[in-house]
């Protein structure tokens, strides 16, 4: 990509797309097609034809997408199948539609079997049964790899899929209804010192293993994998498997001491309890990374200044609900 090349980040208010467009700012980027949903709606096909035939991206990065955690995901399984489905069959047919020259489709690890072999190599896809409480959010992002692996074979484009495995950092959603574990017992812990409370619930059993990358680690690697040079770009591109790469950090703790680490870092020191009558969700998700350390990439944030640095972007909305 050249500095000045137009690269449109859709999605970019959210976790994954606001660390794209700070990432790419950093590194000179000075041409960002940026829209919010109120000027563009990516589940209006009409309305994303027209802008990619106006506006010409050379570069697409797709963050955009329905996303939640458990509950949310068990509870919407047809809000979250229909809108990624919209979204991304939207964006990526009007991206071949306008001649874009690199798109970089963004998933997550969630696409892989529920009891697959540990760590998760990116051949591992569509060999076992989904986890259940988030198999319709799961198979959208598979037909969106299926999508980015056809138009490859059909057209001759250059789509590549990276998933990336559980992301936190600034600007992640604190929602109790539906943010993801991470934020959720960033919550928990902060709003449990500031109220004095004994103890904090951990949803499940503690047991379950995830592996977590830093947002700003994963925009990184987006911005890395869309500037790789031709012949290692293709080596995404086969024609006999999906255009497909893992981004990780391919080391992961349990529930519980991710849940210690955060009360560590937030300073509650009071109890953890956790509720078995909850979803554990899928046993282990720890990515293999061979594939993107081969082309020389890696992540460099620790879990536990991650979670500080995700903890100091949020304070003031701890503090305004603590009042």
């Amino acid at each position: 990509m050249e500095r000045a090349s137009k690269i449109f980040v859709a999605g970019h208010r959210g976790l994954a797309g606001s660390a794209l467009c700070r990432q790419l700012e950093r590194q000179g980027y000075r041409n960002l097609l940026l829209k919010p949903r109120a000027e563009l709606d990516l589940m209006d096909s009409t309305a994303v034809q027209r802008f990619f035939a106006e506006s010409r991206p050379e570069y697409v990065f797709l963050a955009a997408a329905k996303v939640g955690g458990i509950l949310a995901n068990d509870t919407y399984p047809a809000d979250f199948l229909r809108d990624n489905l919209k979204i991304q069959t939207n964006v990526i047919d009007s991206a071949y539609r306008s001649g874009v020259k690199r798109l970089l489709f963004l998933g997550s690890t969630c696409i892989y079997p529920k009891l697959c072999p540990q760590p998760i190599r990116e051949e591992y896809l569509l060999t076992g049964p989904l986890e259940p409480t988030n198999r319709a959010y799961a198979l959208a992002k598979i037909a969106g790899i299926e999508m980015c692996w056809s138009y490859n074979r059909q057209y001759g484009t250059q789509y590549i899929a990276a998933m990336p495995t559980n992301l936190y950092g600034p600007g992640d959603n604190f929602d109790p209804e539906t943010s993801h574990m991470l934020p959720a017992l960033i919550r928990k812990a902060t709003e449990a010192k500031l109220a004095g409370a004994p103890a904090i619930t951990v949803w499940g059993t503690g047991t379950p293993r995830r592996e977590l990358l830093y947002s700003e680690d994963l925009a990184e690697a987006c911005v890395y994998l869309m500037n790789l040079a031709d012949p290692e770009f293709r080596t995404l591109l086969r024609s006999d498997e999906p255009p497909l790469i893992n981004i990780g950090t391919g080391e992961d703790l349990s529930i519980r001491e991710i849940a210690e680490l955060v009360c560590r870092v937030v300073g509650f020191d009071g109890e953890l309890r956790f509720d078995p009558a909850r979803p554990d969700g899928t046993p282990r998700k720890l990515c293999d990374v061979s594939r993107i350390h081969a082309l020389g990439w890696r992540a460099k944030t620790s879990l536990e200044d991650g979670i500080r640095r995700t903890l100091e972007s949020a304070r003031d909305l701890f503090v305004t609900a603590a009042v």
